[in-house]
């Protein structure tokens, strides 16, 4: 599987894909979170921490603070990077916060990575969300990139729902 879409009809399938996820991602992934204001890209963001720490974990959007990281819930697990990049204006900001120890040791999630540039790994999972054409819910287009390349299983049980027809 290089790409697959998945229709999101509801925040729980949200969280359900941001568990799949949480469970193949390992240090040094990169997920670049890719979509509009409002198309959920904090929502996965918070599943998929949530899944890898505690349930009630607090996740504020780091729109402002521009980087939240976590601790794992499992030890043997690498730090887990929350980045909002909305705010950039030059890619090389981005190197103030940590950016390169987060891709080189961490798990990183990229809000807005385009502002990345350049500096932007070819190695990530591209996670392109936006509504459907109903209007019902989301699409959450996958797509593997680099040492990405076959690591998402293809059966349907660890997606939250069946690739839409």
């Amino acid at each position: 599987m290089s790409e697959l879409s998945l229709f999101l009809p509801d925040p729980s399938a949200t969280d359900r894909l941001g568990a799949a996820l949480a469970r193949v991602v390992r240090g040094g992934d990169v997920l670049a979170l890719i979509g509009d204001l409002g198309a959920g890209k904090s929502a996965l963001a918070r599943a998929l921490i949530r899944a890898l720490t505690t349930p009630d974990e607090e996740v504020p959007s780091p729109t402002f603070t521009l980087v939240q990281t976590y601790d794992p819930a499992d030890g043997e697990r690498p730090m887990i990077w929350h980045f909002d990049l909305y705010r950039l204006d030059d890619p090389e900001e981005a190197l103030a916060l940590a950016i390169e120890d987060a891709f080189a040791e961490g798990i990183s999630l990229i809000e807005w990575p385009d502002r990345l540039g350049a500096l932007l790994p070819a190695d990530r999972l591209d996670i392109r969300l936006g509504p459907d054409a109903s209007g019902a819910g989301r699409i959450a287009t996958l797509s593997e990139r680099g040492r990405w390349a076959g690591r998402l299983p293809a059966e349907p049980a660890f997606f939250p729902d069946p690739p839409p027809r």
